[in-house]
C-alpha cells in the first residue's frame, strides 16, 4: 500500500540532495509533489525521472526568501491539486562558519532569508489555507543539529535555532485546528549543501572543525527522507512538535 497515496505536498530545495531524496520518495509513494527550488534545469530532470512513478510531480521554480514565491507555491498545490496536506520546507543554505565579532549583515541577510523567512512565509500561507480547509494540516521542517551543537557558525545555528522555535510554537498554536508541525534535524548528510558556504571563516572553521570530527561518517540524503515519509505519512498522526536528529547519535556525544 503506497503511504502518501492522493496526499497534496509542497516540497522547497527539490532540485537537490535532501529535497531531492524527499519528492522522489513520496513521488514513489503516490503523493501529488508541487517540488520548487531556484534551478528549473534540474527540477526538469527530477521530474522527467520520475515521469513513470506511482504520483505526480509539477514543477514551481522560485525563491523562498521571497514572500510572491512562498506564497506562489502554495497556491500552485491548491490549484494543481484542489488542496493542501503537505508543507516540507527542506530549502536551506549554510553560513561560512563565521563567529559572531566576524559575522556580517549581508552574510545575515542571506542565511536568514532562506532558512528562516522562506519558512515562516511558507507557513502562514500554508496554515491559513489549513484552516480554511477545516480538515487539519502537517508541516515538516529541515533544520540542523547545528541549531543546538556546534558544528557550523554563529548565523546558521542561530537560524535554524530559530526555525526550531517557530516549529513548536506552530505545533502548540494550531494544535486544536489538527495542524501538526515537526523538525527533522540532520547531522552530517552527503548533500551539495556545503557549495553555498563559499570560503569558510578561518578561525571559526578552526574552533569547530574538532566538533565536526566527532561526528560519525555522514549519512545519505535517503536518511533524511525515510524521516520524512514517516512525518507525512498517517503512521506519523498523533505526532507534532518533535526535534527529530537522524544525525547517526552525533548529538549524543
Amino acid at each position: 500500500m503506497l503511504k502518501l497515496e492522493g496526499k497534496s505536498i509542497v516540497v522547497t530545495g527539490a532540485s537537490s540532495g535532501m529535497g531531492k531524496a524527499i519528492v522522489e520518495l513520496f513521488v514513489k509513494e503516490g503523493a501529488q509533489v508541487v517540488a520548487v527550488a531556484r534551478r528549473k534545469e534540474r527540477l526538469e530532470q527530477l521530474a522527467e525521472s520520475l515521469k513513470d512513478a506511482a504520483g505526480k510531480v509539477v514543477l514551481y521554480a522560485g525563491d523562498v526568501s521571497k514572500r510572491e514565491d512562498c506564497e506562489g507555491m502554495i497556491d500552485q498545490a491548491v490549484a494543481e491539486y484542489g488542496k493542501l496536506d503537505v508543507l516540507v520546507n527542506c530549502a536551506g543554505v549554510m553560513d561560512d562558519m563565521s563567529p559572531v565579532g566576524d559575522a556580517t549583515d549581508e552574510k545575515y541577510e542571506y542565511v536568514m532569508g532562506i532558512n528562516v523567512y522562506g519558512p515562516l512565509a511558507s507557513m502562514r500561507k500554508a496554515c491559513q489555507v489549513f484552516v480554511e480547509q477545516g480538515n487539519g494540516g502537517n508541516i515538516i521542517n529541515v533544520s540542523s543539529i547545528g541549531s543546538v551543537h556546534q558544528a557550523a557558525g554563529a548565523i546558521y545555528g542561530a537560524s535554524k535555532a530559530a526555525l526550531n522555535a517557530i516549529s513548536k510554537n506552530t505545533a502548540y498554536m494550531y494544535k486544536s485546528e489538527g495542524i501538526r508541525c515537526n523538525v527533522i534535524a540532520p547531522g552530517a548528510i552527503n548533500t551539495e549543501i556545503s557549495t553555498s558556504m563559499g570560503m569558510p571563516n578561518v578561525e571559526g572553521y578552526k574552533k569547530v572543525s574538532p566538533v565536526i570530527a566527532l561526528g560519525p561518517a555522514p549519512g545519505e540524503a535517503t536518511d533524511i527522507a525515510n524521516a520524512a515519509l514517516f512525518l507525512a505519512s498517517d503512521e506519523s498522526a498523533f505526532i507534532s512538535g518533535v526535534f527529530l536528529p537522524v544525525d547517526g547519535g552525533w548529538t549524543s556525544f
